[in-house]
């Protein structure tokens, strides 16, 4: 492909699909980092939810029930996360990791025992999630640029893409103008403040890793029914990592930590898109080089930004209610 094959409109499109998988764990970890917990299992969680949705959906052939059941299964390992981390005060970032390390054999393994595919599930087929055709689409379908931008780049995406962007002022709703999101905040400040307030710090974390479980499911039920139609060893490709990034680069605020979603989605569109483009006085750039742009970005990212990020004063910090 030359260079003047070069469409910047197909980068666009291809943004707003790359971004719900980081929105939706972004979220999730929005949610456990400003009660106070580290969440560095948003990785795990999302493999964990990938293989249940797509293992579910393709034995009901109905992708409701395999969401469902990811939903279900990241839940479980959010409260499980949260019992290590709060309950018994546990080393956050250690059970983080080892969650991770964990479901990427386990799930590997099960799918394994399970469909006998390399450690794959089957395709998908007609159980996959499929893109919503937005009313009036035949009608403006050829306009110049009116016909692209509603029908590609507002529509013809799937459900979950609609949801992804729908949450950001739903979350941002939750955290600053309800009495949860005030609780939330208060835990993830100043727990010992919160607690001679009498908020139930303990109950409100849980309560954030409930939220965190939900949220991240979709992430990973988005990898596997609409992105790929099936489940693949460590699909996630550090996906719950970037997500962590974009909290960093939105300081742990939704509307800008969903800016730094859709700015990774673009880089890694944009890595797509110039894979085998010939560049004039450059040739053709070597994939390895190419495939690295997500992460040089995130790199720069975190050096530029992470100095100037305030995060909850009181993440990472077991709670130890004070006798």
């Amino acid at each position: 492909m030359m260079f003047d094959d070069f469409q910047f409109s197909s980068i666009l499109v291809s943004t707003i699909r790359n971004a719900p998988v980081l929105m939706f764990a972004a979220m999730a970890g929005l949610f456990a980092e400003r009660s106070g917990v580290v969440d560095l299992a948003l990785e795990g969680k999302m493999l964990a939810s990938a293989f249940v949705s797509a293992a579910v959906a393709y034995v009901t052939q109905n992708p409701w029930l395999g969401i469902l059941a990811g939903v279900g299964v990241s839940v479980a390992i959010a409260l499980l996360q949260g019992f290590v981390s709060i309950t018994q005060k546990g080393n956050q970032l250690v059970a983080g990791i080892a969650i991770n390390i964990a479901l990427s054999g386990l799930t590997f393994v099960l799918a394994q025992f399970f469909f006998m595919q390399g450690g794959r599930t089957p395709d998908l087929g007609s159980a996959r999630l499929f893109d919503i055709v937005l009313p009036g689409s035949e009608a403006v379908a050829g306009i110049p640029f009116l016909g692209w931008f509603y029908t590609k780049l507002i529509g013809g995406h799937s459900a979950l893409v609609y949801l992804a962007f729908a949450l950001i002022p739903v979350v941002h709703w939750v955290l600053y103008h309800t009495r949860f999101g005030l609780r939330l905040r208060a835990v993830g400040e100043n727990p010992h403040a919160a607690d001679a307030a009498g908020i139930n710090v303990e109950r409100t974390r849980f309560m954030a890793m409930l939220c965190a479980g939900m949220l991240c499911s979709f992430s990973g039920a988005y990898l596997s029914i609409v992105q790929s139609g099936f489940f693949l060893r460590d699909m996630s490709a550090g996906n719950g990592y970037l997500a962590l990034t974009a909290l960093v680069f939105g300081n742990w605020r939704p509307l800008q930590t969903a800016l730094g979603c859709l700015m990774f989605g673009f880089f890694t569109a944009l890595q797509v898109q110039i894979e085998g483009v010939v560049f004039p006085g450059l040739g053709k750039v070597p994939g390895s080089l190419i495939q690295m742009i997500p992460y040089v970005v995130t790199v720069v990212v975190l050096a530029g930004l992470m100095a100037k990020s305030v995060a909850p004063k009181a993440i990472g910090v077991p709670f130890v209610k004070s006798r």
